[in-house]
């Protein structure tokens, strides 16, 4: 008696691990080739996650940040030198906060994929301006950043630096605050 139920376990367990009728990769289930899943019910409303609502005074976010470089002009002759500053604009619906002093401005000047002067690069005393931002009211540079259209980098604050090129050159700004870039450059030309 003992030993048919021994027998009987094995041949259980056989059946287990062959699966008679299965092919290989194949769980024998000829009903259905997807794998098992769980119920299906509607997830409970309490369980979803949610964001946080935003509360005035909270940390500007990015997407509800319009960062815009701005310059005096399109076009500047010989003895101009152009004039840069950037607009801030909060997109979203309660006031938020953000650092737009001059230690968190990077003003950027490209033409083509060289970079040609940084506002970083000779900067004196940088300062943090945490500042509320009104939903819907832009708030501007209160001084424009002079450019003397000359290269710059950090070794060439004490001394002459070299001239960019002009006679119609095209050049973009770019402009950051308290890592918020500017959707886009704004163009310009030097002549």
């Amino acid at each position: 008696m003992v030993l048919i139920g021994v027998a009987a376990v094995i041949v259980a367990v056989v059946l287990i691990i062959v699966r008679p009728g299965a092919s290989q990769g194949d769980d024998g289930d000829p009903k259905s080739s997807a794998p098992p899943s769980t119920a299906t019910a509607s997830p409970d409303p309490t369980t979803i996650p949610t964001e946080p609502t935003a509360v005035d005074g909270d940390p500007c976010s990015p997407e509800k940040i319009l960062v815009e470089a701005i310059t005096d002009k399109s076009a500047y002759e010989a003895a101009e030198q152009p004039q840069l500053s950037v607009t801030i604009t909060n997109t979203g619906k309660n006031i938020c906060v953000l650092n737009a002093g001059t230690a968190q401005q990077v003003f950027t000047i490209t033409s083509g994929d060289e970079l040609y002067w940084t506002s970083t690069d000779c900067q004196v005393d940088p300062i943090d301006a945490e500042v509320s931002l009104t939903p819907g009211t832009p708030i501007s540079s209160s001084v424009p950043i002079v450019w003397d259209r000359t290269r710059s980098s950090a070794e060439t604050c004490s001394g002459p630096r070299e001239t960019v090129p002009a006679d119609g050159a095209s050049y973009h700004l770019d402009v950051s605050v308290d890592g918020f870039d500017s959707v886009t450059s704004k163009q310009f030309q030097l002549y």
